[in-house]
């Protein structure tokens, strides 16, 4: 068996720097997904996907180490976020008007196939309620501005403010794409001072 891959050590763009804000080129990738609405706080549709995705991506690891010879660690929560008023975002905080896709990467070698037999797993097993609504789907954000927030989820929206009102335009920037997170720690363990979080923004030429 090969050794154990760490990708989010792999690819540089899982690594960002807290107060600078990097152009960087993202390299098309493939996610588990699932689409939803509303506070992921307190929303049951945020809750149930996040355990489908996770018990998907785990059925899909331990598939890959056993049939495959290849282990690798699971990547960290991703999301996109979006609404028809992106103040929501900063200015109002209004989580129950967002929408969002929560994601996890799936690594190189893994074929469709593969993901079905996991798909197959995980429904055997139940405990996944959203496993109608998984997708698999490739990425292609391209040039992107990211930094690394460290601080509480709601503490990002001076963050974001200053990123999509003057870092963005003052580097000849627009905005394109959605607002991608990439959460490093578990929410469930960590304090919420110690949070680290990738906010990332698609741009190009403005």
């Amino acid at each position: 068996m090969e050794g154990k891959v760490d990708l989010k050590r792999d690819i540089a763009t899982y690594t960002a720097r807290r107060g600078r804000f990097d152009v960087v080129d993202v390299a098309p990738q493939r996610f588990l997904m699932i689409d939803g609405h509303g506070d992921p706080n307190t929303s049951p549709a945020y809750r149930d996907a996040v355990a489908t995705l996770f018990g998907t991506a785990y059925a899909l690891k331990f598939f890959s180490k056993k049939e495959l010879g290849r282990d690798y660690t699971v990547m960290p929560l991703e999301a996109q976020w979006w609404a028809d008023d992106m103040a929501s975002f900063t200015d109002e905080r209004d989580k129950t008007t967002w929408n969002w896709t929560v994601m996890n990467l799936v690594p190189d070698g893994i074929a469709a196939a593969h993901i079905e037999e996991a798909r197959r797993r995980v429904a055997a097993k139940g405990g996944a309620p959203s496993l109608d609504l998984l997708r698999v789907e490739e990425l292609a954000e391209g040039r992107c501005v990211q930094t690394l927030h460290v601080g509480s989820y709601d503490d990002e929206a001076p963050v974001l403010a200053h990123l999509h009102d003057e870092v963005i335009p003052g580097l000849g920037l627009r905005m394109t794409g959605l607002h991608h997170e990439i959460y490093l720690n578990d929410a469930r363990r960590t304090a919420p001072e110690k949070l680290r979080t990738i906010l990332r923004q698609p741009v190009a030429d403005a």
